[in-house]
C-alpha cells in the first residue's frame, strides 16, 4: 500500500496496513540549533526559503509526501519586497504582500504588523489587478509532462484554495477588518465575493485540465489562521452568514470531480468553527493545535465526520521523553479509530532539543505503524 492509498484509507476508516508518516515542519532557528550542534548536516540550511529548508530536512528525516499541483492562486505579481530601515537585529520592511512589518533578521519568529495594504476604497480597487484568474503564467504549461509525472503518483496530490478571511487579514489587519464587519458588512461581503470568485474561477479552469489530462487529484488545502487561544476572530455568525455558501460553492464543484478531502490551515481555538467548516464542506481541520483545540475534544464532539491531521502538543516535544509518551499514548485510540494522521501541531519551536525530536519520531512511527 502507498502513501496515496494509506491517506484516503484513513480519512475513508478503512482498513490500512498504517497510518501516513507527515509533519508540519520547523522553524529555521530550530534547524539552526541542530546544525550547530552537529545534530544534522549543514547542507539543510544552504541557499534556501523558509519553504525550501523544511523540504529539505523532511526529506532527511524521510517522511512521507503530499504535494499541490502547481497552480498560482494567491496575489500575483506580488508586491517589490522593500527595507526602510534597519538595524543589526531588525529589519522595518515592506514585504511581498504589501504589509509594512518590522521583522527579526534571523527570520526565527512572526513578524510586528505595522501597516497594511488596504487603507481604503481605492486601495482595494487597486489591489484587485493582483488577483487575475485569466492571467495564464498562474497555470502550467506542461500539462502533457505533469500528466506522465502525476498519473501513477504514490502521494496524495491537492489544489490550494487560499483563503477568505485569512487574505483580507493580509489586506487590512484584524483590527480593521473586525471594525468593517461591524460598521460596514457590505464592504466585507464585497471583497469576501471577489476573492471566492476569483478562487472558484481558478480552480474551475484547472479541474478541466486535471480531467482533460486524466489527473484525478485527492484533496483540497485552505488557509484562514482566523482564531486565537480563546476562540475565533469573528462570531460563528458572521462566519456562517460571510463564508459558509462561498466555501460551498466551491467544494461543490471539487466534490463533482472526485475531490472529497477538503483541510483548512486554521490555528488557536477553533471549536466554534468546526462545524460551520463542515457545513461549507471543508471536512478535515489542520493542524489541530493542542494547547487550544485537543483532538479528542473534536471528535467527541463532531464524530467522525471531521477528519483532523496535527494534534500533537509541540509543547511535550520541550518537555521530554516521558511527556512523549504520554502525549501519544493519548492519541493512540484516535489514530486507532482512523480519520486522523498524528503529527506535530505547529512548526517544531528552537526548544525542542534534536534528542527529544529523534525520540517523538521513533515513538511515533512505532505507534503509526512505520517501524
Amino acid at each position: 500500500m502507498n502513501t496515496r492509498e494509506r491517506f484516503h484509507k484513513v480519512f475513508d476508516y478503512e482498513n490500512v496496513d498504517r497510518v501516513p508518516d507527515f509533519e508540519f515542519g520547523y522553524w529555521k532557528e530550530t534547524l539552526e540549533n541542530w546544525v550547530n550542534n552537529g545534530d544534522i548536516p549543514s547542507r539543510i540550511l544552504e541557499e534556501g526559503s523558509q519553504g525550501n529548508i523544511n523540504a529539505k530536512a523532511e526529506r532527511y528525516f524521510d517522511f512521507e509526501r503530499r504535494k499541490q499541483i502547481p497552480v498560482e492562486i494567491d496575489m500575483k505579481p506580488k508586491f517589490q519586497r522593500k527595507v526602510i530601515e534597519e538595524n543589526d537585529r531588525f529589519q522595518k520592511v515592506r514585504n511581498e504582500r504589501g504589509i509594512i512589518c518590522r521583522e527579526l533578521k534571523s527570520h526565527e519568529t512572526m513578524p510586528e504588523w505595522i501597516e497594511f495594504p488596504v487603507q481604503s476604497y481605492e486601495d482595494y480597487e487597486n489591489i484587485k489587478n493582483r488577483y487575475d484568474p485569466s492571467d495564464s503564467e498562474r497555470y502550467p504549461d506542461n500539462w502533457e509532462k505533469l500528466a506522465k509525472k502525476y498519473r501513477d503518483r504514490d502521494y496524495p496530490l491537492g489544489i490550494f484554495c487560499g483563503s477568505l478571511y485569512g487574505w483580507l487579514r493580509y489586506w487590512m489587519g484584524v483590527e480593521r477588518l473586525s471594525k468593517k464587519f461591524a460598521r460596514d458588512p457590505g464592504f466585507v461581503d464585497e471583497m469576501m465575493t471577489f476573492l471566492a470568485d476569483h478562487i472558484y474561477e481558478i480552480v474551475n479552469r484547472t479541474l478541466k485540465k486535471t480531467e482533460e489530462y486524466g489527473i484525478q487529484l485527492d484533496f483540497s488545502a485552505w488557509w484562514e489562521d482566523m482564531c486565537y487561544k480563546k476562540g475565533p476572530l469573528i462570531s460563528p455568525r458572521m462566519f456562517e452568514k460571510f463564508m459558509v455558501p462561498k466555501y460551498k460553492r466551491i467544494t461543490n464543484l471539487l466534490e463533482k470531480h472526485g475531490v472529497h478531502i477538503h483541510y483548512v490551515d486554521s490555528d488557536g481555538k477553533i471549536d466554534q468553527l468546526v462545524p460551520l467548516w463542515l457545513e461549507g464542506g471543508i471536512n478535515c481541520m489542520f493542524p489541530v493545535e493542542a494547547a487550544h483545540t485537543p483532538p479528542e475534544r473534536i471528535r467527541k464532539k463532531f464524530g467522525k465526520e471531521v477528519l483532523m491531521m496535527g494534534g500533537v502538543d509541540k509543547r511535550a516535544l520541550k518537555e521530554g521523553k516521558e511527556a512523549i509518551d504520554k502525549e501519544l499514548k493519548k492519541l493512540k485510540p484516535l489514530i486507532e479509530e482512523g480519520g486522523f494522521i498524528p503529527h506535530v501541531d505547529h512548526r517544531v519551536p528552537a526548544d525542542v532539543s534534536f534528542e527529544n525530536y529523534k525520540y517523538y519520531i521513533k515513538k511515533k512511527r512505532e505507534i503509526i505503524g512505520r517501524n
